[in-house]
């Protein structure tokens, strides 16, 4: 009963998927997509995307959230989901800004910067060939970091938008330093749906000289949660909102609602216009990108999330609070 999981150490989903079941203690095993395991992975595969997680009765699993999700519902314990339903949509509201919008800050120093694109490149062409020459190794890292660097525009990185994605990363590195100064994970004393949406992303950008370096003099603490984060153990509870308030309000003020959520409904409402591009104010600048249809169902899935939550009688007035309920209505 052994499930397999198709990744990369430099995919953040990848990653946030094998995280998960180590957590869980589901026996499986991690499987490097290259040349030799590529028929293996194309015979389940819908789209040539990783993670792909094939079942032990051959079902295969695409999408990181829906995995997990898939995963959670017949694995239920230890829960990844705090009890209290506030709290619960809050945790699942942060693990889809990790995905959407803390992957722009991962991608964009991945292959913005040449030292960067140096370091990836390699990396992936090692994996992609096993024990291949070293000339053939530089030459397909020349072919991916050429390939990777004209797909920027597709996390809205461009000249631009450079310092908008910049300061985002040190804004969440600054707040959630603080957060994670007094508890080992982003709810408590056990990793939830949250900590696996932000640290995977984090964790690639620990792995790249530029933002590796930025968290190694600002943020020691985020570091050593990501390095907690590979293989995740509860060592407590989930806190209440109560005592997690203080430091976890401005992560959702400034990021969540401050980027985030105005960025997403903007290209929602892009896409529903037909419009090809779209540009939003964020913070007090414009940010602009290329309309994004995933982007969008993702946004409908957490507003769907977010409605069938029964009771919001605690969880509104937190979203009020933090002025992100305005985007969730």
């Amino acid at each position: 009963m052994v499930f397999r999981i198709f990744g990369s150490e430099l995919s953040p989903y990848s990653v946030k998927v094998r995280s998960y079941f180590r957590y869980k203690r589901i026996p499986h095993e991690w499987v490097v997509r290259h040349m030799g395991r590529l028929a293996e992975f194309q015979k389940y595969a819908k789209l040539p995307l990783i993670p792909l997680v094939v079942t032990p009765n051959d079902q295969a699993l695409q999408d990181s959230t829906p995995i997990i999700e898939h995963m959670e519902a017949g694995v239920p314990d230890p829960s990844i989901h705090p009890a209290d339903p506030a709290l619960a949509f809050l945790s699942a509201l942060l693990e889809e800004y990790g995905d959407e919008w803390a992957n722009k800050p991962m991608f964009h120093y991945r292959w913005h910067y040449d030292a960067d694109q140096v370091s990836a490149a390699e990396r992936l062409a090692r994996d992609n060939l096993p024990g291949a020459p070293e000339e053939a190794i530089r030459e397909a890292a020349d072919a991916i970091r050429s390939r990777m660097i004209s797909r920027l525009h597709f996390v809205g990185s461009s000249p631009a938008t450079k310092d908008h994605i910049e300061t985002s990363f040190v804004r969440l590195l600054h707040v959630l330093e603080r957060h994670l100064a007094t508890r080992p994970y982003v709810f408590g004393g056990r990793p939830a749906f949250a900590d696996l949406g932000l640290f995977a992303q984090l964790y690639e950008c620990s792995t790249d000289p530029t933002p590796s370096r930025i968290m190694t003099q600002s943020a020691p603490t985020v570091l050593a949660w990501v390095q907690r984060m590979l293989n995740p153990v509860a060592v407590g509870d989930f806190e209440s909102w109560q005592s997690l308030a203080s430091t976890l309000r401005p992560v959702l003020e400034e990021e969540v609602a401050g980027v985030f959520l105005p960025w997403s409904t903007a290209n929602a409402q892009a896409l529903a216009a037909g419009a090809a591009e779209f540009s939003v104010e964020l913070r007090g600048r414009p940010f602009a990108e290329s309309t994004q249809k995933y982007h969008a169902r993702s946004l409908g899935a957490l507003r769907a999330r977010y409605a069938a939550v029964a009771d919001r009688s605690a969880l509104d007035p937190i979203l009020e609070q933090t002025r992100c309920l305005r985007w969730l209505t």
